[in-house]
């Protein structure tokens, strides 16, 4: 009996030895093997060459570009580069706020010039000339914008965009746009843009925090006729592929000067609004965004002083004076926009009405905000009030969304 039992068991377990080492049955969940799902890499629509190139195949290209146009797969070598290597006749590069290379200040005049590098003439659409003209179109066959926005209106690139779209649409030249992530495209907030208060730093009545992408916006533009004359840009997208709006994105270039991290573009939609300020946001540190204060010790236990610093801040606001502040490099990159900071500023200030520049209303995109901080309201009830407005974009951004 004992023998039989041994030559039973041994039967199993051969039996279960030759069910582990065959799993033919493909329906069989034990059988399978598990693996888990890595995350996709996300592939910005420049490095998508095999969905564009053909399209710019004996035609004279036009590029819309920055130090943030890069194929990041293929070891971030600039879209210029790259075109020019394919035998890509590019002929004109237009250039935005910050410069070609991504190194001008804040409002620091963007001139004509030729690359070095490339031979490229540059033209600059920041200062006096925003729009390209039709003579600098003249010898274009296809425009393509390849910037990358951080997602909020008063960020200049998309202001560039619409103009470049005003034009192509005017002059019949069609455009076609490289699409990347909106690092903060996960949110809308803040209050949307009222007529009477359109500047470069606010073409379109979007909120602060608009969570769309330079694509989806494009398509706004175009679908709710808010080019002049109500004329429609022939675009053309390349879109992101593997990302959604809640996955987070690491910016491989930092997209302006004083935008050097993640962190601080985060931050970006909460502090800017300081630039309609005195206070000062940190330009002139290595750590721009990411700061706050004034030369002023009531205003914060930190500290921090504003120098020149090339290819950052050559003129900070209060350069070379000790700031006194908050320091805010410990905040989560879950960070969204609140008004918590600014008025605690302003009450700490005691300045009332002079607290504000002439600047601030072009921030906001409305002069409410500005009267409910000398009202008194508290941040919660001047979200609440925006409130009905954000969901109207909501709904009207929905036929545009790609993502």
């Amino acid at each position: 009996m004992k023998q039989l039992k041994i030559l039973v068991l041994i039967s199993f377990l051969l039996q279960s030895f030759a069910f582990c080492k065959s799993p033919e049955k493909k329906n069989n969940n034990f059988s399978e093997e598990k693996t888990i799902d890595k995350p996709r890499t996300i592939i910005p629509g420049a490095d998508r060459p095999e969905e564009y190139l053909s399209l710019l195949e004996g035609k004279k290209i036009g590029l819309v570009v920055n130090q943030t146009s890069i194929l990041t797969t293929k070891d971030n070598i600039h879209l210029v580069d790259f075109l020019m290597m394919e035998g890509i006749d590019v002929v004109k590069v237009f250039v935005p706020e910050h410069g070609f290379r991504g190194d001008a200040d804040a409002g620091e005049a963007v001139n004509n010039e030729v690359d070095i590098r490339t031979g490229l003439p540059l033209e600059s659409l920041y200062g006096n000339n925003k729009k390209p003209s039709a003579a600098a179109l003249k010898d274009i066959d296809l425009i393509i914008y390849d910037l990358q926005d951080v997602g909020l209106r008063f960020y200049t690139y998309i202001s560039t965009m619409h103009y470049v779209m005003e034009s192509a649409a005017e002059n019949q030249v069609p455009m076609l746009i490289l699409d990347r992530p909106n690092p903060n495209g996960e949110y809308t907030d803040g209050p949307v843009l009222k007529k009477g208060f359109e500047s470069f730093v606010g073409v379109h009545q979007i909120p602060v925090v608009h969570g769309l992408t330079v694509a989806e916006l494009a398509q706004m533009i175009n679908g709710e006729g808010w080019l002049k004359n109500k004329v429609t840009a022939d675009v053309s997208i390349i879109k992101v592929e593997n990302w959604t709006k809640e996955m987070p994105y690491n910016l491989p270039v930092k997209p302006s000067p004083n935008l050097p991290n993640d962190l601080s573009i985060r931050l970006y939609p909460s502090l800017c609004f300081f630039e309609g300020t005195d206070i000062s946001v940190g330009r002139g540190t290595y750590f721009p965004f990411q700061v706050y204060g004034y030369p002023d010790k009531k205003y914060g236990d930190f500290s921090f002083e504003p120098l020149s610093i090339e290819g950052m801040s050559k003129t900070p606001p209060h350069q070379n004076k000790v700031c006194y502040g908050k320091d805010l490099r410990n905040e989560p990159l879950t960070h969204q926009f609140t008004l918590e900071y600014l008025i605690d500023a302003y009450q700490i200030s005691g300045k009332k009405e002079k607290f504000f520049n002439n600047f601030f209303d072009k921030l906001a995109g409305t002069d409410q905000l500005r009267k409910d901080i000398l009202a008194g309201k508290s941040a919660e009830e001047i979200k609440a009030s925006w409130q009905s407005d954000l969901q109207k974009f909501k709904e009207q951004s929905k036929p545009y969304l790609l993502y």
